[in-house]
This record gives C-alpha cells, structure tokens and sequence, in this order.
C-alpha cells in the first residue's frame, strides 16, 4: 500500500490528495481503512482533490459508538473541509454513512456511489464475537468477505484479529454495527435524488446481490453495476473495472 500523508487537526486524523478542483470523498467501512482505497485514491487523484476522514470508530465514547455518532463526525469533517457539490464514495458501513449525509445536506451532494453498501440488511461478523481468540475462525470470516479469499492477506487477518481481541474495540464495533442494522433506511431511499452509482459483487454475501438490486429499486436516479467473481470489497477485488465505471459515471455527471 501506498504511504499517505495523514493530517491531524482539530479533532480529525484524514487524508487530502490531489489537485483537482472537485472533492472525492471516500468513505471506509466499519472494519475498513485507507488500505481499502489505495487503487482509488491513486488513480482519481490525478482528477480529483480526493478526501479520505479516519473514521473514529475507536476513539469515541461508548456512547457515541454509535452510526449517529460517526455521522455526526462525518458532519462536522465535511464542514471543516469547506467543500461543496462533494461525490460521495461509500464501502459498507461507509455507504450507510454516506446515504444519511447525503440524505440531509442533498444540496452539497452531486452524486453517491455505493458499493457493498449497508442500508438495508446485511451479514456481518454477527451480534459478537464468539470465537475472537481463534485465528483460523477470524481468518475464514475474513476471507469470505472476498471471492478469492487470497485478497485476505496475512496483514489483513492479522490486524482484524487483533482489532476483535481488543476488548474495548471488539464492544465498539458490536454497538455500531447493532446501531447500523436498527438504522434501516428502506422508507427514505426515494428521498436520494442525486446521481448514484451501485457497484455490487455478484458473489458478495455480506450484502448479497438482492441487497443491490433493491437499494437500485428504491433509489430514483440511481445504476446498478454487477461485477462477476466479486465479493463485498469490488475497489479492493476489481480496482481497475471499479474505477473505469467510477469514472465513466463522474464524467457522465459532468
């Protein structure tokens, strides 16, 4: 992966790249990082100013360790940056994330792309961790997030294992992710006029493929991209199909 510089200031730990006059705002997932990103980030910098906030998933107060909480935070990174007519690009719980923004500012918002994205319904690691301190169990779940589970590498595992074996980040994850499945957003998607992109692995079953075709059924001007031998992470899998139909569809904007 590539070494990004990462700013940290006023409360906020994120990366600002590229020169381009439009924002790029990517969005990483609750088990997530810039490592997911890194194809991306290097092919639309040349483009685009591309904006990546470190979601504090960890940091926060239990209290906040919550999807309300990490919008909030999404809120305030947005504002502080001063950018407008923003494309918003969400992985997992980072979709979710970037449906609630756009919902309420849809007057910053010139388009969303989703891939994977919750929402709706998914199947993640569960309501916990049962066996959290066995490795090949963390390495097999791992690797079904992904079609070819060698995109699971030894790193990977090896920080997800460690992430779920730390009592206080494994308690934080299971409160977002209850917090994000309560959080249905099924009765306000035809509220989401703005342009928007679902790239869906086909093989995906953290959110399988039905997932995609229902958020394209509810969501007025949205198009649905299916990527064959793909699971949840398609800019991970697919980086260079992923970012063809990312392009295709930010020019098509204009």
């Amino acid at each position: 992966m590539t070494d990004y510089q990462i700013i940290e200031e006023e409360g906020f730990r994120y990366v600002d790249q590229g020169e381009g006059s439009e924002p790029l705002v990517l969005v990483h997932g609750l088990m997530g990082g810039l490592s997911n990103f890194d194809a991306l980030i290097q092919y639309f910098s040349r483009t685009h100013r591309v904006m990546i906030p470190l979601l504090p998933i960890f940091e926060l107060p239990l209290k906040k360790a919550t999807l309300g909480g990490l919008k909030d935070y999404l809120i305030r990174f947005i504002d502080y940056m001063a950018v407008d007519k923003i494309h918003l690009v969400g992985n997992s719980l980072g979709g979710h994330l970037s449906q609630l923004y756009a919902l309420d500012y849809l007057e910053k918002v010139k388009s969303v792309t989703l891939t994977g994205s919750s929402g709706l319904y998914e199947n993640a690691f569960g309501s916990g961790f049962p066996n959290r301190q066995n490795y090949d169990f963390i390495k097999q779940r791992t690797e079904k997030t992904f079609f070819d589970p060698a995109i699971a590498t030894k790193e990977l595992v090896d920080d997800i294992f460690a992430t779920v074996n730390d009592r206080n980040k494994a308690i934080r994850i299971i409160t977002t992710a209850k917090s994000a499945i309560r959080h249905n957003l099924g009765g306000d998607l035809h509220k989401l006029t703005v342009p928007t992109l679902l790239i869906w692995g086909k093989n995906d079953t953290i959110t399988p493929p039905d997932v995609g075709e229902k958020f394209h059924e509810l969501i007025p001007n949205s198009q649905l991209i299916w990527l064959d031998k793909c699971g949840h992470a398609p800019m991970m899998e697919h980086p260079e199909a992923f970012n063809m139909y990312l392009e295709e569809f930010l020019k098509g904007i204009g």
